[in-house]
Order: structure tokens, then C-alpha cells, then sequence
């Protein structure tokens, strides 16, 4: 009797301890840091992972990041650079940090492209991009001549390095932060004389501006200025050398000689228009000025701005005021790095037009920061001295000297 009625107590006490020990293990699952499907629920999800899904793309443009320039296109891949080699993108912000706003992409301009690095190139030569273009890095403050170096017998001397130069400012040696010496691409403007007294001698001299260009590089770009008591654009920047040949052509001999002012205008045009860092400008006329607004004075500091042409000239002159048209043709030239040609009779004008073609593709390209900023303006005279093992004495033909921060405001009429 005893132990049938205490069956009932124990199973009790049974079941209350399994049902205990059944909570105790829930509690104890639902805390438990190893439990798998516990800790897929509480992986915390990054804070920004769906603007960065949504971010998009970088327009196509130049990413400055530290010292380096990245061209990328639409979807933020990397191009190529000019010279044909790929370009490594920069690290992209990550995390909470906001993307770097992409620089506008440049114009697709033809020709040699100038772009400007936060620190100097390595050796700081040109080189040459896809389609024959060329591509300089230049800094800013640098100031660049372009200079010819003959021997004692005036013959070029093209095998010089870096080393063998030194640059002058206002008598202060420059350091030179990049040097080459390749046939770069030209802007040059070509003004032919149309006063009266040029009419007989434009077949000739036509012919020998042609030929300048046909021994000059391909990728030149020329224009024509025809000028008398007024300057023309007869042809605007062209390669084609047949719409050069058509501006030529436009022969309407009248007037006077107003060559400063066409010298001017036509600066002035290649420093608006001219898409080559280097220009020139080639000046015939047979006789003085004589119809000019600005003195030769005042002509050769307007051109002497701190990126202006070299000046070549070639006089075919004669008659009472010789000289002084002689004078003044040098003085363009010489001061700005060029050379005036005297010929005797029209038939030395072809082979001078070739020589100066030979002359500009034969240059050096020097690059120097100057001690004292452009921001300061002001005439700044230059010189340049070229010494070299196995030379004589050589002479460095450049521009004397340059107005910083200069700004041109002459037109030409016919001018687009």
C-alpha cells in the first residue's frame, strides 16, 4: 500500500525536472554566441553598401590624386595615354569618405597637348603620342625658349645635351627643369608684303613660302597674312597646303607698308589661335613701314611676351631708305630669336625659305622656372651659352629677353 500511493509524487517530481531542464536548454541556445543561424542574424550590414551600389560612374576627365593625373572615361576605367601606355587608377574612397569630383574633360583639340603635374617629369623631353602628336608636361612659372646653336662657320650644331647649356635671367643663372630636342609641330603665320611695289615679285616669293612649307614639318599649321596699309587673313590655320596656296594668291597690290602692325595682329592672332606650343612668324616685304599705328619700339615689346614667335624676315630691298628698313627687319628677328635674310635678286628666296624651315625643325626646347615669379610682370632679359667638348665657340641664337605676364590686343581684319 505504501509504495503504489508514492508512484503518483515521484513521476511529478519527474516531469517537473525534465521540463525544467528543457526551458534551461532554450535559454541557453538562444544566447549562445556559437550558434550558427544566431550569428547570421546579427552580422551587422556596412552602413553605406547601398549608396555605394547607387554611386555613379566618374565622367571622363582628369582626376588630380596627389601627384598623380588619371584619365579615366564614362565607367571610371583607365585610358590610355597618348603615348599609347595605360594609365593605373588611382585608389578609389571607400567606406563613408565621399568620391573625388572629376575635373571636366578637356576639348579634343588636335595637336600636341600641354598638361601641367603637380611635380616635374623625370627628363622632362617631349614625347611623342598616337598620330604623330606631341605631348609635353609643362609646369607652371616655366618659361620656354627655343633656341638654335650654329658653330663658328654657322653650321647647326644638333648633338648637345641638357648639360652644355646654361640660362641666364637678368644675369642670374636659371636651373633648367626640362630639355629636348625634337621636330615639334609649329604655328606659324607667313605675312607677305601686297604694298605696290611687291606686285612684280609675288610669283617668286608665293613659290618660296610654299616651299618653306613643304619642308617644314607635316603637322605645322599655317596661316597667311596679306598686308598693305592693312593686314588680311587670307588663309586661317590650315595643314592643307593647297588653301595656303589660294591665300597666297590673293594678290591686291595698293597702299603703303603698315609691317608693325601686321607683325602685331598677327602675335597677337597666333597667341589666341595657335593650337602648337611653338610659333613662329615669317615676314617678307621689300621696303619700310610706313603706315604703321605702333614704332618698331613698341612692335618688338608687344611680341615679346613670355610665349611670343620667333620672328624670321627676309628683305628684298632697295632704294633710299634701305637702311633703315634693314635695321628694323633685324631687330624683329634678333630680339626674338629669329634671323633676317637680305637676299640679292629673287632668286636666292627659295633657298632661304628652306634654310629657315631647317632652322625651326632643328631647335631646342629649354625649360626654366624663373627665380623671380611672373606674377612680378616686368622685362626680364635672357641669355643662353652653350659650351660642348669637340666645338669651337658656338653661338646660341634665342630671344633676348620677354615681358611676363604680357597680354596682346591687336586684330587682324578677316580674322574668324
Amino acid at each position: 500500500m505504501h509504495l503504489r500511493s508514492s508512484l503518483p509524487r515521484i513521476a511529478a517530481i519527474f516531469l517537473l525536472i525534465v521540463s525544467s531542464s528543457f526551458l534551461l536548454a532554450q535559454q541557453q541556445a538562444q544566447t549562445n554566441p556559437q550558434n550558427p543561424s544566431a550569428s547570421n542574424q546579427a552580422q551587422p550590414q556596412p552602413a553605406n553598401a547601398s549608396s555605394q551600389a547607387q554611386r555613379p560612374a566618374p565622367a571622363s576627365g582628369v582626376h588630380r590624386e596627389g601627384t598623380d593625373n588619371i584619365l579615366v572615361d564614362a565607367n571610371g576605367i583607365p585610358l590610355e595615354d597618348q603615348s599609347g601606355n595605360s594609365i593605373p587608377q588611382s585608389p578609389q574612397p571607400s567606406g563613408d569618405e565621399e568620391a573625388a569630383t572629376p575635373t571636366p574633360a578637356a576639348p579634343n583639340v588636335p595637336g600636341p597637348t600641354v598638361s601641367i603635374p603637380n611635380k616635374p617629369t623625370d627628363n622632362g623631353e617631349p614625347t611623342t603620342g598616337k598620330n604623330g602628336t606631341y605631348v609635353f608636361k609643362a609646369q607652371a612659372q616655366e618659361v620656354v625658349l627655343h633656341a638654335t646653336v650654329v658653330d663658328q662657320h654657322q653650321r647647326l650644331v644638333t648633338g648637345l645635351t641638357k648639360n652644355d647649356f646654361v640660362v641666364y635671367e637678368d644675369g642670374q643663372p636659371q636651373q633648367i627643369t626640362r630639355f629636348g630636342r625634337e621636330d615639334v609641330p609649329v604655328s606659324i603665320g607667313i605675312l607677305i608684303d601686297n604694298s605696290g611695289s611687291m606686285r612684280d615679285k609675288r610669283m617668286a616669293v608665293n613659290s618660296a613660302a610654299l616651299d618653306l612649307v613643304r619642308a617644314s614639318n607635316p603637322q605645322d599649321e599655317v596661316f597667311v597674312v596679306n598686308f598693305s596699309d592693312e593686314a588680311i587673313i587670307d588663309a586661317d590655320l590650315t595643314s592643307d597646303i593647297n588653301k595656303m596656296k589660294e591665300g597666297l594668291e590673293q594678290i591686291d597690290s595698293r597702299g603703303g607698308t603698315a609691317l608693325y602692325d601686321a607683325v602685331v595682329a598677327s602675335s597677337d592672332y597666333l597667341a589666341k589661335k595657335g593650337r602648337r606650343e611653338k610659333k613662329v612668324l615669317l615676314v617678307v616685304t621689300d621696303g619700310e613701314d610706313n603706315a604703321s599705328t605702333d614704332t618698331l619700339e613698341q612692335t618688338v615689346r608687344r611680341v615679346q611676351d613670355d610665349n611670343g614667335p620667333a620672328i624670321y624676315a627676309i628683305g628684298i630691298l632697295g632704294g633710299d631708305h634701305e637702311k633703315r628698313a634693314k635695321r628694323a627687319l633685324e631687330a624683329l628677328a634678333l630680339q626674338t630669336g629669329g634671323v633676317a635674310f637680305f637676299p640679292k635678286d629673287l632668286s636666292e628666296v627659295d633657298n632661304i625659305s628652306k634654310a629657315v624651315a631647317r632652322d625651326i625643325r632643328s631647335q631646342y626646347s629649354i625649360y626654366y622656372r624663373p627665380t623671380r615669379p611672373q606674377e612680378q610682370g616686368g622685362y626680364r632679359q635672357v641669355r643662353v651659352d652653350a659650351h660642348a667638348s669637340g666645338y669651337g665657340k658656338l653661338q646660341v641664337r634665342t630671344r633676348s629677353g620677354y615681358y611676363a605676364n604680357q597680354q596682346q590686343r591687336a586684330s587682324i581684319g578677316g580674322a574668324k
